[in-house]
């Protein structure tokens, strides 16, 4: 249990096994309905391109649960090898796949093992042989130290207590010069610390 001061005092694998059970479900069974959206709507919603969202496997889509648009800050470049903290899906990741092409790579990590095998089904429909999924967490990636040209994520920091250490892994796996492209949720007003600390307002 973390108790630093600003940090959640919330236990982190009660946290992340509450939240392996959500997405699981987004995973398995997406036509259920959630408390946030999902699917092409969302997708459309957060300005990814029609066409782009069309040319992916109907279940990558399905299971679509991001909060942001992580290209809305530019595609990346042929050749980059770019991490994908938190895949999910693998919605962005396919998308980073095609526009890094064969020369580039793409890894992948995510904590659901239901969500893994989705991105691997997604790259192999594809035929993306340039996809590494790998299980793991944003706060210890299991990556080498400057590995990444580029640093994406969408949805996922916001789901993890320690967001410094978030921000630590995405440093240690870049390579210098590299950027990082995150879409994700931003709190305007300072969160009271009971609520941080509720772990029902982290998985509801």
């Amino acid at each position: 249990m973390t108790t630093s001061i600003g940090i959640a005092a919330v236990d982190r694998a009660e946290l992340r096994t509450r939240i392996s059970e959500k997405y699981r479900d987004v995973a398995m069974n997406p036509e259920l309905g959630f408390h946030f959206h999902t699917g092409a709507p969302l997708a459309r919603m957060l300005g990814y391109p029609e066409d782009i969202v069309a040319s992916l496997p109907e279940g990558t889509v399905a299971s679509f649960a991001g909060t942001g648009n992580p290209f809305l800050f530019g595609d990346l470049r042929q050749g980059e090898t770019v991490a994908d903290i938190g895949c999910g899906a693998g919605f962005d990741t396919l998308i980073a796949a095609r526009q890094v092409g064969p020369d580039g790579s793409i890894l992948a990590v995510d904590m659901t093992a239901e969500m893994r095998a989705k991105t691997r089904a997604g790259a192999e429909a594809l035929g993306l042989s340039n996809v590494d999924v790998r299980e793991g967490f944003a706060e210890s990636l299991p990556a080498a130290d400057a590995v990444a040209d580029v640093v994406i994520s969408n949805g996922v920091i916001n789901l993890c207590p320690d967001k410094q250490a978030v921000f630590r892994e995405m440093y240690r796996v870049l390579k210098p010069g590299g950027r990082i492209q995150v879409g994700d949720i931003l709190v305007h007003r300072e969160v009271p610390q009971d609520a941080r600390d509720d772990i029902d307002l982290w998985s509801g």
